[in-house]
């Protein structure tokens, strides 16, 4: 039995890259989200120190010894993109765990029990999308940059991350709960149930397995929404302070030497548009590549 189930989860992470694969754009997120994830990661090759300043390098335009060129303190622009970089994809990936440990378990105890549970957690749920989710985290993270907490001193990437994923809980929530309502009312659920399979075994073994790709497809969704909302706290001055970059802050330093010294602005907008747009992407290629329509046309059903 083990190895038979085995074989066919192989055959369904088989049959999921086939069709992921065939997805042009998705590929070419995949490839573009790939370099930027190992240049960030090997940013401390850089010869340069993202935070020291050299005064007589300021603003020098992009050129081979400073691809992006330099900053009004003279520091390499490529180095702090890179070092921003990490910064903006760590958060993007504390979200999105944040969010599915919360969002999974409220939506899936509510899909499964309904009733009054439903009721109460969807409520709960709803009072959150209901609040104006980015005026509420500026709000937030102005609160806890002034207050001393352990692990959570001045905005840093663990601070920004719990704020924005106090939010981005709730779309899992919901699409758990819908997926969960579908599939406790199959057949396999209720043989599971007539075999004296328990509620909790029945929840992770049975009904969380047929949930993933949705899940899935929506964490690359919310991955690429936290680094917006990250770049927009820190655009604002509420997110990652200097002089520790993130593309954020990289943007808001550059807005009074926009028209001089474009290169400043160009540089870090393009790396937020890239990884967004290579995030999109893969979440475009992860929603076919799940979808159980397409894998029914290709054999035929349709």
């Amino acid at each position: 039995m083990n190895q038979q189930t085995s074989n066919h989860s192989t055959s369904i992470g088989a049959g999921v890259w086939k069709r992921f694969r065939k997805h042009p754009g998705a590929i070419f997120g995949f490839v573009i989200i790939s370099i930027l994830i190992i240049l960030t990661v090997f940013a401390p090759l850089s010869p340069y120190d993202p935070e020291a300043s050299e005064i007589t390098a300021r603003y020098h335009p992009p050129s081979w010894i400073h691809p992006m060129g330099t900053d009004a303190l003279g520091r390499d622009l490529f180095t702090r993109a890179l070092y921003g970089g990490r910064i903006s994809l760590t958060v993007g990936l504390l979200v999105v765990i944040i969010s599915v440990t919360i969002g999974i378990p409220t939506g899936a105890l509510a899909g499964y029990y309904g009733g009054k549970l439903d009721g109460i957690l969807m409520r709960i749920t709803d009072a959150f999308l209901s609040l104006p989710s980015f005026l509420v985290l500026i709000l937030l993270s102005a609160i806890l940059r002034e207050v001393e907490i352990p692990l959570f001193e001045r905005n840093n990437v663990l601070t920004i991350s719990l704020v924005i994923g106090v939010f981005a809980w709730t779309t899992f929530a919901r699409l758990v709960r819908a997926t969960f309502l579908t599939l406790r009312e199959t057949d396999f659920v209720a043989a599971s149930r007539a075999l004296g399979g328990s509620d909790l075994r029945i929840m992770i073994n049975h009904i969380l397995p047929n949930s993933i790709g949705p899940i899935i497809v929506e964490a690359t969704l919310e991955f690429g929404y936290a680094i917006i909302e990250e770049s927009g706290l820190s655009f604002l001055g509420f997110g990652i302070q200097p002089p520790t970059p993130s593309w954020g802050n990289l943007l808001s330093n550059a807005q009074e030497h926009f028209t001089k010294y474009p290169w400043l602005a160009i540089f870090p907008g393009l790396m937020i548009f890239l990884s967004i747009i290579s995030i999109n992407y893969i979440g475009d290629g992860l929603r076919d590549a799940f979808d159980p329509y397409k894998v029914l046309e290709k054999v035929g059903e349709f």
